[in-house]
């Protein structure tokens, strides 16, 4: 593997200077500011995420006040308890975009942030909380215990949130392959030990986050992929 700064130095190339892949970083969190967040706003940012996967993400933002309406600002102890007639006004619910299967995720994604919270104190502490050294464990826990949060979609939902993790998109996974990583996308969990192991020993070597990594290595590939 390429060392990180050596990683730098390839995007660089494709970008045009380290400085312009400096300013494409994404800005990570301290475990305490998301600590310090109500879990309405977990259940809001996993909803958001969910909803963009697979569909245009300009039409959730523009409706997103519309959806913090409808839902009433996510409270989850409200929401583990949605109703049929709940769900069935959100089908007619124009605020929102009223697709069954996803709306059916705020009552089971309310229920697992709950539970969170009988462990953890809040479910906003076992996220700050968790290893970075351990994320692909952290996702592993919000796709067996969550609804609708596998793949991208739970990567993408802790990027926004500030949580330090990597967004295994097609350049990243072109980068992780280059770099002898892995063979394909990691799907099995002896491949995601190698890449949580890779990202382990950059950000060690580095002192950066993983979240940078994770766009070096994206930029790294060239603007072509």
């Amino acid at each position: 593997m390429r060392s990180v700064d050596e990683l730098f130095d390839l995007a660089a190339e494709h970008r045009g200077s380290r400085d312009v892949i400096e300013d494409m970083m994404p800005s990570v969190k301290p475990p305490e500011d998301i600590a310090g967040l109500s879990d309405d706003r977990i259940l809001a940012g996993m909803t958001k995420a969910i909803f963009q996967a697979g569909f245009n993400w300009k039409v959730i933002e523009n409706k997103w006040p519309g959806f913090e309406e409808a839902f009433e600002g996510f409270d989850p102890v409200r929401w583990k308890f949605m109703s049929d007639d709940d769900f069935d006004a959100f089908l007619r619910d124009t605020r929102i975009v009223r697709n069954g299967l996803k709306i059916q995720t705020v009552r089971d994604n309310a229920g697992m942030l709950c539970d969170l919270a009988d462990e953890y104190g809040s479910a906003a502490t076992c996220i700050a909380e968790w290893p970075v050294s351990d994320f692909a464990g952290l996702l592993a826990m919000l796709h067996k215990r969550g609804s609708r949060l596998g793949g991208a979609t739970a990567q993408y939902f802790l990027r926004f949130l500030g949580k330090d993790g990597w967004v295994m998109g097609r350049d990243v996974v072109a980068g992780l392959v280059r770099e002898g990583v892995i063979e394909k996308t990691p799907t099995g969990k002896a491949a995601q030990r190698k890449v949580q192991d890779a990202f382990n020993a950059w950000s060690s070597e580095s002192g950066r986050p993983f979240a940078h990594i994770s766009r070096v290595l994206a930029l790294s590939v060239g603007p072509h992929l």
